[in-house]
Parts: structure tokens; C-alpha cells; sequence
């Protein structure tokens, strides 16, 4: 029966470095995307070493991009935003992606249940989980992975 870990993950995957800076993590998603033929939206980010420090997500770099005081300025509406985009981005460019990476990374062993993987997943709001094994990263799960593989259960 396969219901673990490591009968979803993809053991091929991309890393990036804490010291790569947010404009060359955009330029390597994209190269993953086109490796792939599928959209990549996050990715682990690795020591020198090869070790799990952390995670990359288009939501992390768009939650830096996005005015980190608008609560207290008000709405969206409330300020003048031409230029803003522009401004933002170019400020984001130079940032580290060891600066603004969720270093508190969960993961899973290989043969963890994707039970237990489906209900981290929803309760964490998290689409990608590293599998690891003491300290090597064996592979990751995708949202995309578990929901098709639970699918092809459902046909």
C-alpha cells in the first residue's frame, strides 16, 4: 500500500542558497519552471553543506514587496502608490534570501502517513513539505503530489 512520504515526494528538486539574493532566486525559479514544465513556487534553501536552513516562497518575497505598515497607514486607497511597485521591487532585488527565508521549516520523515502530511498541510496553511532523514533532504511533497495521488484513490 503506498501511504507514506515516500511514495509522493520528488526526489528531483532545486535549492537555493541564504545567499542568494531575492532577484537571483526569482531568475531560478523561473529556470526550475521551464526544467520542470511545471510552475515552482517555493523552494528549500541549503547551507554549504547541503543541510535544510529554510524555505523560499513566492508568498515570502510577495510579503516583503507588500508595505509592511499599511495596517497603520490605512487601506491600500488611503496612500499614494505610483511608484510604488517599482520602488518596492528595486528595493527587493538586493535583499538576501537568508533575510526574509522561514527558517522554522517543517518536515517529514519518508514514512510519515500522508494522512498526517494532509493535515499538517491544511492546518499550517503550507503547500510544499521537505522529507528528510536525520539531516539529508531525501526529497520534498508538493500539495499538487498528495492531491493527485489521492485522486487517482478517488477514480
Amino acid at each position: 500500500m503506498k501511504n507514506s512520504a515516500r511514495d509522493v515526494m520528488t526526489t528531483s528538486f532545486h535549492t537555493l542558497s541564504p545567499e542568494n539574493t531575492i532577484a537571483e532566486a526569482v531568475k531560478l525559479f523561473r529556470k526550475a519552471t521551464e526544467e520542470e514544465k511545471q510552475k515552482v513556487f517555493g523552494m528549500m534553501v541549503t547551507d554549504k553543506n547541503n543541510k535544510l536552513v529554510g524555505m523560499l516562497s513566492m508568498y515570502d518575497i510577495l510579503l516583503f514587496i507588500r508595505p509592511k505598515h499599511i495596517h497603520i497607514w490605512g487601506m491600500m486607497e488611503d496612500i499614494d502608490i505610483e511608484g510604488l511597485v517599482e520602488h518596492a521591487c528595486d528595493r527587493a532585488k538586493s535583499i538576501f534570501v537568508g533575510d526574509i527565508m522561514t527558517t522554522d521549516v517543517i518536515t517529514v520523515s519518508p514514512d510519515t502517513h500522508l494522512m498526517m502530511i494532509l493535515d499538517i498541510m491544511i492546518k499550517k496553511h503550507i503547500r510544499r513539505i521537505p522529507v528528510v532523514e536525520g539531516e539529508d533532504i531525501l526529497g520534498i511533497i508538493y500539495i499538487s503530489n498528495l492531491f493527485y495521488h489521492l485522486v487517482e484513490k478517488l477514480m
